[in-house]
């Protein structure tokens, strides 16, 4: 992608720290956190049975597919194509420093091993492998982390209590056993954090499912959140549930949106202090659709990714694998694209924060230590203010070159005489050095 990018170095004054919360994180979750944020840079993964139907991962109830029916699909699943290390190196070398991957999702079937019941890809399937098991060895000998989706909802199980999704699977909503199903994903949840190594997150989705019951639906989520806590203190935990952090939670989504848009009508909440993340689609669908080649350009998630940065986000880009278990082609060129442009220009999103210049509409700020990254995603000028404030700026510098650019000093902030309209020019900004601050 071609864009402009300039750093501006400044006297800046320290980052807010982390609000005070009503729960106690460990040294080792407080270290997670900040690493996390460094890392900028995420791959979501939706995979399951419903990959096998190619149209979405909300098939079963949108189609209304009896309970006892829709498991029949794990008789015929046999991903002959999977290859866990192909798909983490190749989501490393886009520059993603984590893989989410759906453990369990909504229809309830487990891409491992577990206990709890036969319904899952290695005592359920003729492909009799545990699918999180060999994506977690070849993250590990990749080096990258992996963060799990855990699906609070179930359209499968009776013991399940019915909520606004599901109705029409045919599950006996007299047969629902709160207790029951409470103690399952507890113990599900204990399988995922003792048998597959360190985990980097723990990502929760399905919570809205009773947001419209008469009396308040207890999830039991401090509880929970405390398991997760205590059995891997380091272990960050998200709920996709479109409202400002809970007690316990230590990482904020923003589903489809960047935050503070809430453009997709799904993430409305304020912004909190926690580490922040907007989950969004490489193409129209976060399962694997086989008429949906409408992919984001290069240019488009670009963007999107330093977008998220200048939000002080990260950014989470889902990609639906086929349902042979390979990751789609358009999917992989987008991913290589990724890792052109992150290798050249990585330095100013890596371990950066969002700047003291806010997101315009010209584009947005990163900044790390005495450094301020301005991204000009979208100039048609030659000219452009950038509102510094009183911050000293010493000198402007094409990015990762010596070419000087000149400003002038105007109001409260800079004007950039840029020559030309930019368009494939990348620009630095550089000033006095002070003191590294970036909680």
């Amino acid at each position: 992608m071609k864009k402009t990018l300039l750093l501006i170095a400044t006297l800046l004054a320290s980052y807010v720290g982390m609000a005070q919360e009503t729960y106690h994180p460990t040294a080792e979750n407080l270290k997670a956190r900040e690493q996390f944020q460094d890392e900028k840079f995420g791959i979501f993964l939706h995979w399951g049975l419903y990959s096998m139907m190619s149209t979405t991962e909300w098939i079963m109830t949108n189609r209304d597919i009896n309970y006892k029916e829709y498991p029949k699909l794990a008789k015929t699943f046999y991903p002959s194509e999977f290859d866990a290390d192909a798909w983490v190196k190749a989501i490393k070398a886009a520059g993603a420093k984590y893989i989410t991957i759906t453990t369990r999702h909504h229809d309830g079937f487990s891409l491992f091993k577990t206990a709890t019941s036969t319904y899952n890809s290695v005592d359920g399937t003729p492909f009799k492998r545990d699918i999180i098991k060999e994506m977690a060895d070849a993250c590990q000998r990749n080096g990258i982390k992996l963060h799990l989706y855990y699906s609070h909802l179930d359209w499968g199980r009776e013991d399940y209590p019915v909520g606004r999704t599901g109705t029409g699977t045919g599950r006996p909503k007299e047969k629902a056993d709160w207790a029951s199903y409470y103690k399952f994903m507890n113990t599900q949840l204990t399988e995922l954090l003792t048998n597959y190594g360190k985990v980097g997150a723990i990502w929760f989705d399905g919570w809205w499912d009773h947001d419209s019951d008469a009396k308040p639906f207890d999830w039991q989520l401090e509880e929970q959140y405390a398991m997760i806590h205590k059995l891997q203190p380091q272990c960050l935990v998200a709920n996709n549930h479109h409202h400002t952090p809970f007690p316990g939670e230590d990482i904020q989504i923003f589903e489809r949106d960047l935050p503070g848009e809430n453009k997709a009508g799904l993430s409305g909440q304020s912004i909190g202090r926690l580490p922040l993340e907007s989950c969004q689609t490489i193409n129209e669908h976060w399962g694997y659709n086989i008429t949906d080649t409408l992919y984001k350009s290069p240019k488009e998630l670009i963007q999107m990714l330093v977008r998220a940065a200048g939000k002080n986000a990260n950014l989470l880009l889902n990609i639906g694998p086929e349902p042979g278990g390979a990751l789609p082609e358009l999917a992989l060129d987008r991913l290589q694209s990724l890792g052109k442009w992150l290798n050249q220009y990585g330095e100013t999103i890596y371990g950066t924060r969002g700047g003291i210049v806010g997101p315009h509409d010209w584009g947005v700020s990163t900044q790390r230590g005495n450094k301020l990254y301005i991204h000009i995603l979208n100039c048609m000028d030659s000219s452009l203010f950038i509102p510094t404030g009183n911050h000293k700026i010493k000198s402007a510098t094409v990015f990762g070159t010596n070419k000087r650019v000149n400003f002038t000093k105007t109001g409260n902030g800079i004007t950039l005489n840029l020559d030309t309209v930019p368009t494939d020019i990348n620009l630095l900004l550089s000033g006095k050095p002070f003191p590294h601050n970036k909680s």
